[in-house]
Order: structure tokens, then C-alpha cells, then sequence
């Protein structure tokens, strides 16, 4: 042993090696004073953003669209930190829709809120891998006190439990899924198992349904009443019809919050019929979830308990950065049926009887820390200071829809349920789908605010989407001026 140490101290060519790429990948491992130096040009970049962001155009429309970026390929050889932030301000922060502005009134904006940002660093330093118990306990626990909170204020009993998940798409797909297996949907019942639904569910929930083998069931797109709401009635009936013909109705899902215009189906009567009728219930509550937070919404939307499933982003209704998803279930027991897996070389990462691990109930292994993101804005800040931003962001929904109703020319649709108002402006004499697109494109162009428009009816209509957490009073003034200006400029030309 001792021959062999010796010979030990003579490196030989592998180890010279190694030590040669040793040096190389040590770049990859900055010291304390390159780190400031990096992070101090980060972090005068991002103030610089923030605080112009006030004079930032909500939209911008550049020549290139940031093509340049494309002029700065992949290389062996670093670059130096001034002149990538230079590129990114060009060709990434600048054309396009910018999310972070108050003036993003379109689609369902939402989150970004700085204290956030300071979570991601957090764990992106750490890495710490919170898909299992076994790797890292504290971060599990966060998670599961994040979704046992949400569990918590839509009145879920104590069996209740979930995940954080990348966004809707993801929560509405593993939903789904485990909708199928705990109704025991074999391959051989797709062709007769019926979904229940409406045109007005988002999208990713028809691309879940067909991803998840789905794409074969029945589909039945329950009429809407007239305010563009499921029709309880006939679901109901719909139900009742498809039992009689011998076919296998297994699964509701609906709305509280619908993008085109914000409208909640009848979660109550819902629950109930999938009670009476043994349905699995999902509810898609994305954009409208965290509104549960708000008193008043609280207090008028009952039955959301009923729900076997919730979808809730926290990068909407709790203004965090994109990226952050939820899917919370009456019985955590059938999202841990339904995804659960192991193997030989986990097997030291034996399961908890403490706590869950998310990678138990959800497809993802690797997984980013996506608790601290949440979980120190909420504790830094308060519930009550979300509570205030969503209350907020109702109130000027309604003094939108209140405002322009006053205008002759306006037509406005239902009054907001929640934060989104659907309106379009009648011109006479001339097309109103046609100069409502004109419109649109008219503000877009523009650029102070964005909005965004869709299908209603059958009708071009322009919506107000107000969910960002820098959308207030002045904007939605600064967005009534600007539609007149541009109405103004439409028909005088």
C-alpha cells in the first residue's frame, strides 16, 4: 500500500489532464469579486428597468422583432457580462409585449412582483431539489404549506393536498389524467366516456384532454347562457341523455374565470349535479382562483369545495413571475394513485410519512424550487397586501365598464364578474367587426396600453383584461383616452 502511495504522488498523464481542465471549468465557479461585479451589473440593469418602466410603451413594434440577438451565436468562447445585458435590452426587453408594464391589459397579465424575483435568486443559488422528501425536506414542506394554504381558503376538508406545477396547462393536464384513472378509464371506454364542457373553457384544457389519450371520448360543449355561462340545465340533461344510451359520462370541467370574458359557471350547481351523477369535477380557476381571497368573492361564489380538482396560478391572481402553476384535490390520495412512481435507483429516497413529495403526485422529477418564489413574497408582504391588489383590480374593472357605458357608441357585454370587460364600439353606418379590428390594431400600434380582442357571439370584441399589479386609476383613464382618441381618428378618416 505504501509502494503504492508513493507512486501515487508522481502525476500521471490522466491527472495531469484533469488538473488542466480543472482551471478551464473553474470559470464556471466565480470568486467573491467576480460575483459582485457580475451581480452589480445585473442588478443596475434591472433598476434601470424599473424605474423607466413608467415611460415604457406597454407594446412595441421594432423593425427586427430581435432578430439581432441571432448576430450573437453560441460559442467556445465567453463573452463579457456588459455587452449580453446590451443584447437583451435590444432584442429581448424591448420588442414586443412588455409583461411587466402597468399598461398590459390584454390576454391575463399578472405577475412579476420584485420580492419574487429575490425567491428565485434564493433557490437558483441553493439549487435545492424539492421533488423529494428524502433531498430536501424544508423545501418539500414549503410546498406542501403552499398548496395546503390554498386548499385551506376554497374550504377543502383535511384529506385535501397538491402541487405547484409550471402554469394552468400542466395543472389542467395532470387533472385530467388523474380524473381518468380514478373513473377508471380504460382504452377500451374512451370511444364512449363523455366530457363535459363548454367552448368557452381554455384551451389547454382540449389540448390536455387529447395529450392525456382523451382525444377519442365524446365532447360535449354545453349551450351557454346569457352570460356566457355553462347552462347547469343542460348539463344536466345532457348527462341524463348519454346514461340512457348506454354511454360512460365521467368527467365536468368548467370555469371560474373564462379568458374571453371572465365569466364563473354555476360552481354550486355543478358540484352538485357531478355528485348526483358520480362525475368527476374539474374546475379551471387559473385566472379566478386567488380572487377567493377577496371577500366579496368569497362570500358570492359557493360550492367551489364540490370541485374534486382546482387549477389556481399563482402567476395571475398572486402576481408572481410566469412559471408558477397550481393543482389543488379534494383527496390527495388520487393524485398520489394516479402519478405515483418509483425506481430501483431512488430507493433511498424512501417515501415520507411526514410529508408528500411532489414528484409522487405530478409527472415531474426534476422540478425547479418553485415554493420560495411564492413563499417569500407572502411572508414578506402579507396576505392582506394581495387581498388590497385583487380588490383593487375588481373596482377598476367596474369603473371601466361603468365609464365607457356612459359613452354613446360603446356596447358593452356583461357586467365583470371578475376583472375583465368586453366591449366594442358601434360606429354608424360602417362595419362594426371591421372597424373594431381597426381599433384594436389602432392601440396596439400605439402602444401606452395593450389590449387584446376575441370572438363573442360571433361578434369582433375587444377586451380589458386588468390583473397586472401596476394597472391603476390612471391607466384605466389613460385607456379610455386613448380608445376616444383613436375612435376620433378612425372615423374622420
Amino acid at each position: 500500500m505504501q509502494h503504492y502511495l508513493r507512486r501515487m504522488k508522481q502525476p500521471s498523464t490522466l491527472e495531469l489532464e484533469i488538473k488542466q481542465l480543472e482551471l478551464l471549468s473553474k470559470g464556471l465557479s466565480p470568486d467573491i469579486n467576480e460575483r459582485e461585479t457580475a451581480r452589480n451589473s445585473v442588478i443596475q440593469y434591472t433598476e434601470e428597468f424599473l424605474e423607466a418602466l413608467p415611460d415604457k410603451k406597454a407594446y412595441v413594434v421594432t423593425e427586427d422583432k430581435g432578430k439581432a440577438l441571432l448576430d450573437s451565436p453560441i460559442s467556445d468562447e465567453g463573452t463579457t457580462l456588459p455587452s449580453l445585458i446590451s443584447i437583451v435590452k435590444e432584442n429581448v426587453d424591448t420588442p414586443g409585449l412588455n409583461p411587466a408594464s402597468g399598461g398590459h391589459l390584454g390576454y391575463i397579465p399578472g405577475g412579476g412582483i420584485y420580492t419574487s424575483s429575490l425567491g428565485d435568486y434564493m433557490a437558483d443559488i441553493s439549487n435545492r431539489y424539492s421533488g423529494i422528501f428524502f433531498a430536501s425536506p424544508g423545501a418539500v414542506r414549503m410546498e406542501n404549506m403552499l398548496t395546503d394554504w390554498m386548499c385551506n381558503f376554497v374550504d377543502y376538508p383535511a384529506t385535501a393536498g397538491g402541487t405547484l406545477t409550471s402554469g394552468g396547462s400542466i395543472a389542467n393536464l395532470i387533472g385530467i389524467v388523474t380524473a381518468r384513472d380514478v373513473k377508471g378509464i380504460k382504452a377500451r371506454d374512451i370511444e364512449r366516456s363523455v366530457i363535459y364542457t363548454t367552448t368557452q373553457v381554455h384551451h389547454s384544457a382540449n389540448k390536455a384532454i387529447r395529450i392525456a389519450g382523451l382525444g377519442e371520448a365524446i365532447l360535449r360543449n354545453i349551450p351557454l347562457d346569457n352570460l356566457q355561462r355553462m347552462d347547469a340545465v343542460a348539463l344536466e340533461s345532457a348527462i341524463e341523455d348519454d346514461i340512457k344510451t348506454g354511454l360512460k359520462p365521467f368527467l365536468i370541467i368548467a370555469s371560474m374565470g373564462t379568458t374571453d370574458t371572465g365569466a364563473i359557471d354555476p360552481i354550486e350547481v355543478i358540484g352538485n349535479i357531478a355528485g348526483k351523477y358520480n362525475l368527476w369535477f374539474h374546475l379551471d380557476a387559473a385566472y379566478g382562483g386567488f380572487f377567493m381571497l377577496c371577500d366579496e368573492i368569497k362570500q358570492r361564489i359557493k360550492g367551489i369545495e364540490k370541485a374534486d380538482s382546482i387549477v389556481m396560478d399563482p402567476h395571475k391572481g398572486l402576481f408572481i413571475p410566469y412559471g408558477s402553476g397550481a393543482l389543488i384535490v379534494r383527496d390527495k390520495a388520487h393524485l398520489a394513485k394516479s402519478q405515483y412512481y418509483t425506481a430501483n435507483y431512488m430507493q433511498d429516497a424512501k417515501a415520507s410519512v411526514d410529508e408528500i413529495s411532489p414528484a409522487e403526485i405530478s409527472p415531474e422529477l426534476t422540478r425547479h424550487f418553485r415554493g420560495m418564489r411564492l413563499w417569500l413574497p407572502l411572508k414578506l408582504h402579507g396576505v392582506n397586501s394581495f387581498r388590497a391588489a385583487l380588490t383593487e383590480k375588481l373596482l377598476l374593472a367596474r369603473y371601466f365598464h361603468d365609464q365607457i357605458s356612459k359613452i354613446p357608441g360603446y356596447e358593452v357585454l356583461n357586467y365583470p364578474e371578475l376583472s375583465v370587460v368586453a366591449f366594442r364600439y358601434l360606429p354608424d353606418g360602417l362595419d362594426a367587426d371591421s372597424f373594431n379590428k381597426k381599433l384594436v390594431e389602432e392601440v396596439q400600434k400605439d402602444g401606452r396600453v395593450f389590449l387584446s380582442s376575441t370572438i363573442v357571439n360571433d361578434r369582433f370584441t375587444i377586451r380589458l383584461a386588468v390583473l397586472s399589479f401596476r394597472t391603476h386609476l390612471e391607466t384605466i383613464n389613460l385607456t379610455i383616452q386613448i380608445l376616444s382618441e383613436k375612435i376620433d381618428s378612425l372615423l374622420s378618416s
